[in-house]
């Protein structure tokens, strides 16, 4: 599961756009908490507590605790204003989180055991047809990552979404069909190579 980190945040009592501006000036950057049937609330957050949260990566797949005047509330990030040139956060919106939602997230995909793929030893390629899957996740349990296992694969397999092993609670979007997450290809010169006896 994804870890949860705490970000330290203040009520902003000025609005507008000159008072953004001013907060920004402060190094503070606007944001704002809604959902889970209350009110929204304009906030501001410490830029560079918020930068080390989006360098971490998976900024929106990972829940934060938003810890505002000493109070605790889950929330996940779910939209980000960047500067078109320093791309520095010029604003973001979070949604908060009760312990039993549901809610539907992009979860990476990571691949493990590369070194032990017959397939790769012998020059394949491996060729991700999603770098993300969207699944169905519990709001107290997001998973990190999802993990697909390498180990064993030849030329020619496709692994499909059937093989990777989900906790309880969590289901893919997608139900409809069994989606193609990744294929290992065999590489250009070998394809050469077998045409070329195929022909003979």
């Amino acid at each position: 599961m994804s870890e949860t980190q705490v970000l330290k945040a203040a009520l902003r009592t000025k609005l507008g756009k000159g008072a953004s501006r001013a907060s920004r000036r402060a190094e503070y950057i606007p944001a704002v908490v809604y959902g889970n049937k209350k009110d929204a609330v304009s906030i501001s957050v410490f830029r560079n507590d918020l930068v080390k949260v989006i360098n971490r990566g998976n900024f929106f797949s990972n829940t934060l605790d938003l810890e505002i005047d000493g109070k605790k509330e889950r929330v996940l990030p779910r939209d980000i204003q960047l500067h078109p040139v320093t791309d520095w956060p010029l604003h973001v919106d979070f949604l908060r989180l009760s312990s039993d939602a549901m809610i539907a997230i992009a979860i990476p995909v990571t691949f493990i055991n590369q070194e032990t793929s017959p397939g790769l030893k012998r020059g394949g390629v491996l060729n991700i047809v999603r770098h993300e899957v969207e699944l169905n996740c519990p709001a107290n349990a997001i998973l990190a990552e999802i993990v697909v296992d390498l180990a064993g694969l030849d030329i020619g397999h496709t692994i499909h979404f059937s093989a990777v092993t989900l906790p309880a609670g969590v289901t893919p979007v997608i139900t409809d069909r069994d989606f193609t997450i990744a294929t290992l290809q065999a590489p250009s010169g070998l394809k050469s190579e077998e045409a070329a006896a195929a022909e003979a």
